[in-house]
């Protein structure tokens, strides 16, 4: 029998996707031909809320959603993922948008239109002292500030896309989630508790006060798509570290889940129970 993963509550972006598949990304002014279009669910905090449902959580989630047929179908998504979607709003802003184009190689480049994500509140929003929160950057920043207060329990940011933090959200968050790109972009982080850094191919480490304790190697798979497998790894390390499992083991989990995410195309793979990962 699986062990609780115990609760979440994802407060984030919720987009719907428009992929384009290309065999190499477009440079600067040039125009490349013969790809192949898709529309997935997406948004960071969609998408993370989506992954730990799907690894075993108990998963609520937190955002907005445009009065239109991408939002209603965003809602349905989140729900038959096993989310508890009660707390998004339908707001009047049209649905956030993320263009993404994708190369034989799974590389990509996306532009995310954030709509009604600029209206994220936390009115009316409580959360549980056992509950754990996840939260990312495509919302408004006071929204994410605001959650340092109001936050009882254990607290993950994954700073993303990379923006200046205030020294208090990173004195009050448990958890960091960056890649070595916005690690790089965000000195602030060497005074956190614990960041996680993810290096693609390479693995992930984390840091405590900026010293490494622990980096594990990511599992070798053929990369189909890179879009959504950090978000999966966000859910599987957050899950993983609240439920008290060991940093070298939850670090292996979701290493091994984010391999699996870039073997399937989407933002929203087919994940197992986080148990298998481990």
């Amino acid at each position: 029998m699986a062990s609780d993963l115990g609760a979440l509550c994802v407060v984030g972006s919720i987009n719907v996707d428009v992929t384009a598949s290309v065999v190499r990304l477009p440079g600067a002014g040039e125009t490349v031909l013969g790809g192949t279009l898709r529309r997935d669910a997406g948004g960071k905090g969609a998408n993370q809320a989506v992954a730990a449902a799907r690894l075993g959580g108990r998963v609520r989630m937190v955002g907005a959603v445009g009065d239109d047929t991408d939002g209603l179908g965003m809602l349905q998504n989140l729900t038959d993922a096993g989310v508890d979607a009660s707390g998004v709003w339908v707001v009047d802003s049209p649905t956030g948008t993320a263009l993404i184009t994708v190369d034989d190689a799974g590389e990509n480049q996306i532009v995310v239109c954030p709509g009604a994500n600029q209206d994220v509140t936390l009115d009316g929003t409580e959360f549980g002292a056992e509950e754990a929160v996840l939260v990312q950057l495509e919302i408004p920043m006071p929204v994410v500030e605001a959650l340092a207060a109001t936050v009882p329990g254990y607290l993950a940011i994954n700073a993303a896309p990379a923006q200046s933090l205030p020294a208090a959200l990173v004195a009050r968050a448990d958890l960091i989630i960056v890649n070595e790109t916005e690690y790089a972009l965000l000195p602030e982080l060497a005074a956190a508790s614990l960041v996680a850094v993810t290096y693609g191919s390479a693995g992930a480490a984390l840091l405590s006060a900026g010293r490494e304790i622990v980096r594990v190697p990511a599992p070798a798979v053929r990369s189909v798509s890179s879009v959504g497998a950090g978000d999966a790894f966000c859910a599987a390390l957050t899950l993983a570290l609240h439920a008290g499992w060991e940093p070298e083991r939850a670090l292996r989990a979701a290493c091994a889940v984010g391999a699996d995410a870039v073997a399937h195309l989407g933002a929203q793979p087919p994940l197992r129970s986080l148990e298998t990962y481990a």
